[in-house]
């Protein structure tokens, strides 16, 4: 039995708070036991496609593309600017310096990106700059960095001049890691799509799909989690239909239709 809850780990400490308390509800709810640590796996698509993954966080990005056999469980809705409800988008930032520039001033500039295989940092910003591509290109470079906070560190040391960051991940660095965010600024914002989703294995059972979901709304409700909630910033769970993301695919097309298949 596999869990995980690996994209917002800024202070992996209180995600591990946070399945503690889950873990306790859950074991309330059915009167079983469940794995008592969390895993932080390397290679998250080959986890979150392990049949006996009981609940992890994926992108929505593939969700969409790489994922068709998961059950999608929820969405936290987050605290955070740039969220709406369960909705989010990313911010696009720069260096201090170019505070009043505008996206198109980027043109034949060098972008930072976590991974192709991210809405929040490549699919998104790939749909915003498609119109203002010529012959399907707009930066001159693009860098896959690895994850968010180092596409950061891309911007501060000037290894990149841009990039599209998660405002979830923004918010939580702005708490708990501001140094990591000194020199920088936002210069515009993606558009919205659903938050990343909670998944579990297409092989969990119906009754086990609906304990989770109840499990969840009852930890994030409870008053006595409330603050280990406001330090995660999350405030809500929802269960989004699944088609609410397809609209990750339609920025996909969106940018293929205007020639831009890459950053």
């Amino acid at each position: 039995m596999l869990i995980s809850m690996p994209m917002y780990g800024v202070v992996q400490d209180d995600v591990e708070q946070f399945w503690q308390a889950l873990r306790q509800q859950l074991i309330q709810l059915s009167g079983n036991d469940f794995p008592s640590e969390l895993q932080w796996p390397i290679s998250l698509l080959s986890h979150w496609q392990q049949p006996d993954l009981l609940l992890s966080q994926t992108c929505g990005f593939p969700l969409v593309e790489f994922l068709p056999q998961v059950q999608l469980v929820g969405t936290f809705s987050y605290d955070a600017p740039g969220c709406s409800g369960p909705y989010y988008r990313s911010f696009l930032v720069v260096r201090e310096e170019e505070s009043l520039a505008s996206l198109s001033d980027f043109r034949g500039r060098r972008v930072a990106f976590n991974s192709t295989d991210s809405q929040s940092g490549y699919n998104s910003l790939r749909a915003l700059i498609a119109p203002l591509a010529v012959d399907g290109e707009f930066f001159g470079f693009a860098a896959e960095s690895g994850g968010h906070r180092q596409s950061l560190e891309f911007l501060r040391h000037g290894q990149a001049d841009i990039a599209a960051i998660d405002c979830v991940t923004l918010e939580l660095l702005r708490r708990y890691r501001p140094q990591e965010l000194e020199g920088l600024s936002i210069i515009g914002e993606t558009a919205a799509a659903p938050g990343l989703p909670l998944i579990t294995s297409a092989t969990t059972a119906p009754e086990t799909l609906n304990l989770l979901r109840l499990a969840l709304l009852e930890v994030v409700a409870d008053p006595q989690n409330y603050q280990l909630c406001e330090r995660l910033l999350i405030d809500n769970f929802t269960v989004l239909p699944r088609g609410e993301y397809q609209i990750i695919e339609q920025m996909k097309e969106q940018a293929w239709r205007h020639g831009v298949t890459r950053l």
